[in-house]
């Protein structure tokens, strides 16, 4: 049993193209003394390579030498990944030195401190696994589990890139924690970092030739795209590699030099000794099915099939990304646009030229602009795509017509496909914790069903769809509250639906973030809220429930208790003035236009009050109104008779106790 969890091309003013030399090995003529200056020699402590001791060196210089930001030094210097990570781990200090916690993002882990306490800063560690496709075995999630106990804060956190996150890891149990996760056959390598993050494919098990093919190749993506230099497990586990055979077509791909994409006789050669200029995010899918938010990717890629379900080949989506910075308008989030179409025996070709293009070209100097969402932007679609070609060999072909995209949740109980089921669970913002975490670990030992999860049924639609980055208290970056905050938001928004007049069964696509970064994706929600103060949210208003067009900032500085301000009329207006009833929270306020919008906030005095008998709403959902039928038929009522009823009683009843 595994367990699965599940544009605006704004241009950015042309800056000089940053140019690295290849590092292409030492040469025996290097002299003695060369050699000296240059080079310090490290033990590699591989149980296969015991004996080998391997000189690195760094790219000579350029002649005119390029700036670069700080972080870019720091990768030059570390040995691959390594110093001064390994000397840092040794202290006796609670944290880790600057360096050191930039090297550590590679490694999977941040260094965090508690910021709702006072005084000296308690230092712990964020780890974060690395699940292609978010498959996780039985013997992971109970490793995982007990972690979170022994060491952590006593939770799990499943994140949007379909992995978990383990908080509250003091620096002494780092080790220890981290070689328990390799050695059941888990990994948080590159997890964080400038390299490949977790390749997410739908979540769903269908057996389905197109879903089976999205999940084995997100699975070689990740593969293509691991580190190579062995640092992750020098130092977690002595250097003692859990090897696992790679599949022939992958080694191949990585292996394959034709085009220069390569760094020759490198222990590193397809990142090098930089790595990428910042991170890399891709996912996989297959046409419909927007369950990973495609366009949100680096790269993203979707299954082509002929019409026998036979998967061909695949569109390749590019520039995506969300991470922005408050009033700095050269920085925004980006949605991906296509590429071209290769055939199946090229994607790993592909994609290794997409990623080489962004190695080679991305920015180093601003770590603001250093995603690839921004080479695409300057450069533009049709120049990024000659310059991959050449690290790809070939022609893109031009992509197929896809179908609509769908927000694909796959909650509840579905049919696999070969006579099995699945159940999809919800959990409010990925956090395990209490009742589900102790359930889940129950479901996993015993594979008992029947163990009191909260059905789908019974979860809140607003809740279904909404998600929350971590933020506060452990967060560096947070500006104010998301986790701790979205459950008394959701429970306004619902408050404001009922005031309205809106549907229990209608909803829209919340996001909250406590900083600009995006983490939680607000720029793709219908209702965005993001950080931008103490307490004080810019609110973003424009995505679609099917996660394909951007939102746009429509309020700053609106205070947390001032939101109903917000709510209502856009609330309001959306019951009353859309076209149809299947227009979305989204489609509305982009058809109105924000100006418009503007000014019905402005002027909000409240509800138009109508005459009760038109206000008047008894039943919520279908569930409420066939039980009370029921009883009003044994009455020879019908269901609205006995619902006034009731509520007549009950008011009669209040009236009567105030007046004794």
């Amino acid at each position: 049993m595994t367990t699965s969890f599940g544009a605006a091309n704004t241009v950015v003013p042309n800056d000089p193209q940053i140019q690295f030399r290849s590092f292409n090995g030492l040469k025996s003529s290097h002299s003695s003394a060369a050699l000296t200056r240059n080079l310090r020699v490290f033990q590699i402590p591989y149980a296969s390579r015991s004996t080998l001791v391997r000189a690195v060196s760094t790219p000579l210089k350029p002649q005119t030498e390029t700036k670069r930001s700080k972080v870019e030094i720091i990768k030059e210097h570390s040995n691959y990944i390594r110093y001064p990570l390994n000397e840092e781990l040794l202290t006796d200090a609670p944290n880790i030195n600057e360096s050191a916690t930039q090297l550590i993002k590679f490694h999977g882990s941040y260094q965090q401190y508690n910021r709702d306490e006072r005084g000296a800063k308690s230092y712990s560690f964020m780890l974060r696994t690395k699940n292609p496709c978010g498959k996780v075995s039985n013997q992971l999630y109970l490793t995982m589990d007990d972690l979170a106990d022994q060491f952590g804060i006593g939770t799990l956190r499943l994140t949007t890139r379909q992995t978990f996150q383990l908080h509250g890891v003091l620096k002494k149990d780092l080790k220890t924690v981290m070689s328990s996760i390799i050695k059941s056959m888990g990994s948080t390598l590159g997890a964080c970092g400038d390299l490949n993050r977790n390749v997410l494919a739908p979540p769903a098990p269908l057996v389905r030739k197109d879903y089976l093919f999205a999940q084995e190749t997100a699975d070689n993506i990740a593969t293509l795209l691991t580190p190579q230099s062995g640092f992750y497990y020098d130092i977690w586990v002595d250097g003692e590699q859990v090897v696992t055979a790679e599949p022939p077509e992958v080694v191949k791909a990585r292996n394959d030099n034709s085009h220069g994409t390569n760094f020759p006789d490198s222990p590193e050669p397809i990142y090098g000794i930089q790595f990428l200029p910042r991170k890399f995010k891709i996912a996989v899918t297959v046409p419909t099915d927007n369950s990973v938010d495609i366009l949100t990717n680096d790269i993203g890629v979707v299954v082509i099939s002929d019409e026998n379900g036979e998967p061909q080949g695949f569109n390749i989506f590019v520039g995506g990304g969300m991470g922005r910075t408050h009033r700095l308008e050269t920085t925004f989030p980006r949605l991906g646009e296509l590429l071209g179409y290769v055939p199946k025996e090229d994607i790993l070709y592909a994609v290794k030229a997409i990623v080489v293009t962004q190695r080679e070209h991305g920015r180093r100097d601003d770590r603001k602009y250093s995603r690839m969402k921004y080479l695409v932007s300057s450069w533009g679609i049709e120049k990024f795509r000659s310059v991959v070609e050449q690290y790809y060999g070939k022609k893109f072909e031009p992509p197929h017509e896809l179908p609509e995209w769908e927000f694909k949740s796959f909650l509840g109980w579905h049919e696999q496909g070969d006579g099995g089921l699945f159940c999809g669970l919800h959990v409010d913002n990925g956090r395990i914790a209490g009742k589900m975490k102790k359930t889940l670990r129950e479901i996993i030992e015993k594979y008992n069903l029947n163990a009191g999860l909260l059905l789908p049924r019974y979860v809140d639609p607003l809740n279904q769809t909404a998600m929350a980055c971590p933020a506060f208290p452990l967060c560096p970056l947070a500006i104010t509250e998301a986790e701790r905050g979205i459950p008394d938001i959701l429970k306004r928004v619902r408050a404001v639906f009922e005031k309205v007049c809106l549907k229990y069964n209608e909803s829209v696509v919340i996001r909250i973030t406590g900083c600009p970064n995006g983490c939680a994706r607000p720029y793709m929600a219908e209702l965005g809220l993001v950080g931008d103060g103490p307490n004080s949210y810019q609110i973003w208003l424009g995505g679609t429930p099917n996660q394909t067009t951007l939102a746009r900032s429509f309020m700053n500085r609106v205070k947390v208790h001032d939101l109903e301000k917000v709510f209502e009329p856009l609330f309001y207006y959306w019951k009353h003035k859309r076209q149809t009833k299947e227009e979305s929270f989204g489609e509305f306020t982009n058809r109105m236009g924000f100006e418009k919008l503007q000014e019905l906030v402005e002027k909000w005095e409240g509800p138009v009050k109508t005459s009760t008998r038109y206000n008047l709403r008894l039943f919520a959902d279908k569930e409420t109104y066939e039980s009370m039928d029921e009883l009003a038929k044994l009455q020879n009522k019908s269901a609205h008779q006995l619902a006034i009823e009731v509520i007549r009683n009950f008011v009669a009843s209040q009236q009567n106790g105030k007046g004794e």
